[in-house]
């Protein structure tokens, strides 16, 4: 068995909910689309809105539905830049960073970069200009994700999100990491959600500005 997080939007927020369910060891793709299909089957069980029809969709290159797979951090871009390798590219650490030779880095590689592991602990992120406090934690990963979501897709594109109600990430593991791809995406649907009653969404998060983002993920990011 293994335990991991799925987030959805609830009354404007986004929540957050551990799963328990059946791991299928393994690297192959076929091993982790089984765990993503138990860890879904998981949330059919816990969540009577799953059980009626509300759509569960996978944000990963492992995805079985090509609008998950598109919205993955190794596939998304940000100003040119595969928008996995723009958030490491931006770390600075206590005694190194950041590192902008990464922008050009696959995500793979500028994921497992040795300076990542050997500059000390993390103290901010650096992005144009901008120093951005570790918290709210997965605040600076969030807006990065926001950002590359709106580049990427079209309107259409990310206005299809309206379709799933429940967001996971296989490859997320909550006791070595802090940034999902589950969440930020949940983070999109409520934003798509604020845009469509008129207020601020995704469209204007650029416009926001750091200081106005980071307001509005302490006001609706719940888990």
């Amino acid at each position: 068995m293994a335990q991991r997080p799925v987030f959805y939007v609830k009354e404007g927020f986004v929540r957050r909910s551990d799963l328990e369910f059946e791991w299928f060891p393994g690297f192959a793709v076929s091993q982790k689309q089984k765990c993503i299909r138990s860890l879904h089957a998981a949330i059919r069980r816990r969540f009577a809105q799953a059980q009626e029809g509300a759509g569960i969709l996978e944000i990963s290159t492992k995805s079985e539905v090509p609008l998950g797979a598109s919205l993955s951090a190794f596939r998304l871009r940000l100003g040119g830049s595969m928008l996995e390798s723009v958030y490491h590219s931006a770390k600075v650490f206590a005694h190194g960073g950041p590192f902008p030779d990464l922008l050009g880095a696959a995500p793979r590689d500028a994921k497992r970069d040795p300076r990542l592991q050997a500059s000390g602990p993390l103290t901010a992120f650096r992005f144009r200009g901008e120093d951005w406090p570790l918290l709210p934690r997965s605040a600076f990963y969030d807006y990065l994700y926001c950002l590359a979501a709106a580049e990427t897709l079209s309107l259409d594109g990310l206005e299809a999100l309206g379709g799933y109600a429940f967001f996971t990430d296989i490859e997320f593991n909550p006791n070595r990491g802090v940034s999902t791809q589950a969440r930020s995406a949940a983070l999109v649907r409520a934003l798509l959600e604020r845009e469509s009653r008129g207020e601020a969404g995704i469209t204007q998060v650029q416009e926001m500005g750091m200081e106005g983002f980071l307001a509005l993920h302490r006001a609706i990011v719940r888990g």
